[in-house]
């Protein structure tokens, strides 16, 4: 862990927690906080120049989101993913995914933001950033699927695929296969296709699946 002092003592307390929130979430996503990692609420208070609380609600917040878990003995740690983990999140995301894309494309949704996510993919300088664009560009694309539950239930997935995107992509980089997928998605989009959209969706989930799951077994040798 970088041992550079953020001092963020004087801004405001669900401030510090934000901030505390994106730098570890960078962190975790850039390998920086490799998986297994320990976070010492002493260590974090004092890398961050504030209390333990705020660095407690960040933990918390990041363990809400998949990124970190906690255990009575180890306490928190950056998330392992393995083999059961990425099945889980994927699985999920194929009944609900292609379902949320079709009527959100019925319904209409930002295609300029859709393109603006996949040219800052293109763009990006590390996993993390590319991973985030990533996770922007699926959300626009059920974000006006009309039930606020489906919304909720492929938001509470987004950062477990980010960290699941980017420990694949340690062991090979394939974004460039996932960017073409997502052009053609957004095409279908554009076209007004749902469910062509909704197709390519689910084919590009099962595809990624394929990819990840077989770079986890392959780090696990």
């Amino acid at each position: 862990m970088s041992t550079e002092v953020m001092p963020l003592g004087l801004l405001p307390a669900s401030s510090r927690t934000g901030l505390v929130v994106e730098a570890l979430r960078r962190s975790i996503l850039t390998g920086e906080l490799p998986a297994g990692q320990a976070l010492v609420e002493t260590e974090l208070a004092r890398r961050f120049g504030i209390s333990k609380t705020p660095v407690r609600e960040a933990l918390k917040t990041l363990v809400g989101a998949g990124l970190v878990t906690m255990s009575e003995y180890k306490g928190a740690t950056v998330r392992v993913v393995d083999e059961e983990m990425a099945r889980s999140v994927f699985d999920v995301r194929s009944l609900l995914e292609p379902v949320a894309v079709a009527r959100t494309v019925e319904r209409g949704l930002d295609l300029d933001l859709a393109q603006d996510a996949l040219d800052r993919a293109s763009s990006a300088k590390d996993e993390a950033e590319r991973s985030l664009a990533n996770r922007d560009f699926h959300q626009l694309l059920y974000s006006n699927c009309g039930n606020p539950v489906l919304m909720n239930m492929l938001d509470g997935l987004r950062e477990q695929t980010a960290l699941i995107s980017v420990n694949a992509w340690i062991q090979q980089p394939s974004w460039e296969t996932e960017a073409a997928e997502h052009a053609e998605i957004l095409a279908a989009a554009r076209n007004g296709d749902a469910g062509r959209a909704a197709e390519l969706v689910l084919n590009h989930i099962h595809s990624f699946e394929v990819r990840a799951v077989g770079q986890i077994a392959k780090g696990k040798q």
